[in-house]
Order: C-alpha cells, then sequence, then structure tokens
C-alpha cells in the first residue's frame, strides 16, 4: 500500500468513551493533511451521552450522523451495519479507525471488511478473559478482523501475539484516552468543582455504575443499592446515573432505597467528571477508561468487577477489583504506597503516534 492510499478516514465514534478517545486525534490528523470524516453511529444520543462532549472537547459536529438509537446487542448491530454500508457505499474511504469495544466498534469493523475497505482499530488487544461480557466478545471480533491494531499497553500487545496476530500489523501506540485527559488537565484544575457541588476536597466518593453485571438483575441492583448505602455512611456519594442505571432501578422499583447520603445526579460533561474524580476520595466504578484515568490522577480506585481488560491499572495503578459485598473502601490505599508508575506511551502523545504510523503505510 502507498504513502498516498491513506487519506480518507472514517474515525467511529458512538459512545462517550469514543468522543474523548477521538479528540484529539482528529486535529492531528487534520494538521498532518488527512481527510478525517467523524461518523456518529448514534449508539449513544441524548444530549447528556452525547452532544455535550462535542462542545466539551470542541470537537465538530458529525460529518454523518446515522441515528440509531438505544436497541438490544443485536439490532443495534444490525442496524448500525446496514446504515453504515449506505454510507460507504458511493464514498471515497481508504480507512475505516475504530476505537473501544462497543457495538459501533465490531459493527463499521465488520461492515468495512466486507466492503474491502482496510480497518484500524484503536486500544486492540484489551482482553478481560470473561466472554459474558458483551464488550469482550466486541474486542475479539474487531480484533480478528482489524488490518492495523493499535495497542494502549505492553499486556495488549502480548494478548494479540499469543492469539496469533501478525507482529507486523501490531504497534504499541499507547493510551489515547491520556492524549485528551493532559490537554486539558489545566481546563480541568481550573474548575471550582467542590463549590459547585457543595463538597469538601477528597471527602466524598465519586460513583458511575452502568454494566449489565451490576444493574440487569434485581438480587445484583440490590446488593449494589445496599453496598453504596454502608459506605455513604463514611462521606457522601457523588453518583452521575447512567439512563441504563436509572431505567433498571425504576424498573426493579429500588430508586426510593437509596441513602439520604447519596446524591444522584444526570451524566455529567467530561471535563466536569474528570474533575470530580480528581478530588474525590475515592473512585467507585465499573468503567473500563475510569480505571485509567484515575491511574494517570493518582486517585484509589475500586472497580466493581470481577475481572478488567486494563490489569496495568491494578499492577502499576490505583484501581483494585470488589465486589459490591466488600468494604474495601473503607481502607483506602495509602498515597505513599501507590505504585504511580510511569506507564510507556501513556504520555499524551498517542494520537501523533498514531498519525505518524499512518503516514507510513
Amino acid at each position: 500500500m502507498s504513502a498516498k492510499r491513506i487519506k480518507y478516514i472514517d474515525l467511529i465514534v458512538g459512545a462517550r468513551p469514543n468522543f474523548v478517545k477521538v479528540a484529539k486525534l482528529y486535529k492531528i490528523l487534520k494538521k498532518s493533511n488527512f481527510r478525517p470524516f467523524l461518523i456518529h453511529t448514534g449508539q449513544h444520543y441524548s444530549n447528556e451521552m452525547s452532544d455535550v462532549f462535542f462542545s466539551d472537547l470542541k470537537i465538530p459536529l458529525p460529518d454523518i450522523d446515522l441515528n440509531v438509537g438505544s436497541h438490544s446487542h443485536a439490532v443495534q448491530t444490525s442496524l448500525i451495519m446496514q446504515k453504515y454500508e449506505n454510507i460507504l457505499i458511493g464514498r471515497k474511504v481508504d480507512m475505516v479507525m475504530v476505537f473501544g469495544d462497543v457495538n459501533s466498534t465490531v459493527a463499521t469493523a465488520l461492515t468495512a471488511k466486507k466492503l474491502h475497505i482496510s480497518v484500524a482499530h484503536v486500544e486492540a488487544g484489551l482482553r478481560s478473559f470473561d466472554r459474558r461480557m458483551p464488550e469482550e466478545i466486541n474486542r475479539l471480533a474487531t480484533d480478528a478482523i482489524s488490518d492495523y491494531l493499535f495497542a494502549p499497553s505492553e499486556d495488549a500487545v502480548k494478548n494479540l501475539l499469543i492469539e496469533g496476530k501478525n507482529p507486523s500489523s501490531i504497534f504499541l501506540a499507547g493510551n489515547i484516552m491520556i492524549d485528551t485527559l493532559l490537554e486539558n488537565i489545566d481546563r480541568i484544575k481550573s474548575y471550582d468543582i467542590c463549590s459547585k457541588f457543595n463538597v469538601r476536597n477528597k471527602k466524598y466518593y465519586y460513583v458511575t455504575i452502568h454494566r449489565p453485571s451490576n444493574v440487569d438483575s434485581k438480587e445484583m441492583m440490590k446488593k449494589t443499592v445496599n453496598f453504596l448505602n454502608s459506605i455513604s455512611n463514611d462521606c457522601c456519594i457523588i453518583f452521575p446515573m447512567h439512563p441504563r442505571t436509572l431505567k433498571m432501578l425504576d424498573y426493579f422499583k429500588l430508586t426510593h432505597k437509596f441513602s439520604k447520603y447519596i446524591r444522584i445526579l444526570s451524566p455529567q460533561s467530561y471535563l466536569t467528571s474528570i474533575s470530580l474524580e480528581m478530588h474525590s476520595k475515592a473512585v467507585i466504578t465499573d468503567s473500563g477508561g475510569i480505571q485509567e484515568e484515575t491511574t494517570l490522577l493518582n486517585v484509589p480506585c475500586f472497580t466493581l468487577r470481577d475481572s478488567t481488560e486494563r490489569p496495568i491499572t491494578i499492577t502499576e495503578g490505583t484501581n483494585k477489583l470488589i465486589r459490591a459485598e466488600d468494604e474495601y473502601v473503607k481502607d483506602i490505599i495509602d498515597p505513599k504506597k501507590r505504585r504511580k508508575k510511569q506507564i510507556k506511551n501513556w504520555d499524551g502523545k498517542t494520537s501523533e503516534r498514531i498519525t505518524d504510523f499512518l503516514k507510513k503505510i
């Protein structure tokens, strides 16, 4: 493939984490004379889950919005494929670049490959080794068909090699979420977040929970509510609630069971979310990206999951896996004992490395 071949690149965004990952890369590609097109699948479609991220991170509005909306995994994936195929046909596209592990990732990758268009996967090689997670299936399927695998960490590279991927297709690019965090760190630090939410610095827990394993059964949801209530006696909780979580709480009639010390909010913007993480006593989450952000920010993170596709946040960072019935959160890790190690290529320059790689194809 000649260097002139890669010019028109579709950047696929569909869910909140994708917007963060694409923010800096889009700008760098434009400056380097590529022609990136932002394709929004509409997997996340409300203002709180989508629109605010474009304004917050100063990303231009999408060139194309598929407006897929919320559906079951199968329906959402098939709708994305149908609509994206119609968009691809008749357009000049040299590469489709997908991010992370959401349904938009695997759906657009499959569509592109069947039209013989090169696919690049940013965040390739992450594995939880738990195939009960829909995200794990998306990761495996996307990596299996991608031509270029941009790995965020050395453990991700190792996973890809063990799976038999061609070493020449693998590139240790670094963590692209860190690019956006570091690019906006001064803006984040300027937020007087404690005054805005009437809390004291390091005197509250910040909580985000949305994964099916935590919210889709009444038994598990009860455990989560009881767990949060028990630790809210220690200090208050700020809990921006994902629409999925709110829907299931209402369905199970558990919304009124929260302690008065738990403040339920609507989803927050990226900059507000990071600022709330930064000033919290600890973060309790089931999000993948937040595990990485807290590692960089040196904030204790307790992940309500049995496994993580980001083990480096445990071995080199501040993260700990817990269950909803545990109370490890009260035993906050001593800041002096945290590893706080500089992780290779988590330096805010992943977008530049990806762009430089594309120039050499």
